[in-house]
C-alpha cells in the first residue's frame, strides 16, 4: 500500500485509469493518501459463543480489514444473565465474551488496536486496569476510559474495542 502524500488529494486517474470518470475530479480532497483503497463491504458479524445482541444492532461490523465491537456487558454466554460478583467477574466476563467474539470474526485480542471502557465508578479503575493488563499484556491497544452514569442491565462495566482482521 502506498501511503505518499498525493498533494491535495488522492489522484482520481489513479483509481480509474487515464482519467476520472465524466463528472468527477481528477482529485479528490477528502482522501489524503494515494493507493489507499478499502473494501466498502460491510458485513454483520456475531458469535454463537457470546449473549446474542439485546436489541437492534450487530455484536461486529467489519468493513475491510478493519472490525468495530459492540460495547460488551458482563453477560454470562450460558445463563445470558449479568455475572455476580464485583468489578473483578465483570471485567473478565466483559473480557471473555470481547475475546470470543475477536475470535469467531477472524481477529484477536493481539490486533485490537483500540478499546473505549465505559466503567460506573472511577473507583474501580485500579482493579480493572490490573485484569485489563492480563488480557492485552504485549502491546496494548490504544484506550480511552470514562465514567458514565448508568449503564444497560446496572452493570459496572462495559468495552467496545476496534481490531484489525
Amino acid at each position: 500500500m502506498d501511503l505518499r502524500p498525493a498533494g491535495r488529494g488522492i489522484l482520481l486517474a489513479d483509481r480509474f485509469g487515464k482519467e476520472s470518470p465524466p463528472g468527477l475530479p481528477n482529485t479528490l480532497t477528502s482522501l489524503p493518501f494515494r493507493g489507499v483503497t478499502m473494501s466498502s463491504q460491510k458485513q454483520c458479524l456475531k458469535s454463537d459463543r457470546i449473549p446474542p445482541a439485546v436489541g437492534p444492532y450487530s455484536q461486529a461490523v467489519r468493513y475491510g480489514d478493519l472490525l468495530f465491537c459492540s460495547g460488551m456487558i458482563p453477560l454470562d454466554p450460558e445463563t445470558r444473565k449479568v455475572v455476580a460478583g464485583g468489578i473483578a467477574e465483570q471485567t473478565r466476563q466483559v473480557l471473555d465474551n470481547l475475546t470470543r467474539l475477536l475470535e469467531d470474526c477472524g481477529s484477536s485480542a493481539a490486533q485490537v488496536l483500540k478499546t473505549t471502557v465505559f466503567l460506573k465508578n472511577m473507583e474501580h479503575f485500579a482493579e480493572f486496569n490490573a485484569i485489563y493488563a492480563e488480557y492485552f499484556a504485549q502491546e496494548p491497544p490504544a484506550r480511552s476510559t470514562v465514567q458514565v452514569a448508568r449503564l444497560p442491565l446496572d452493570v459496572l462495566i462495559e468495552v467496545e474495542a476496534i481490531a484489525s482482521v
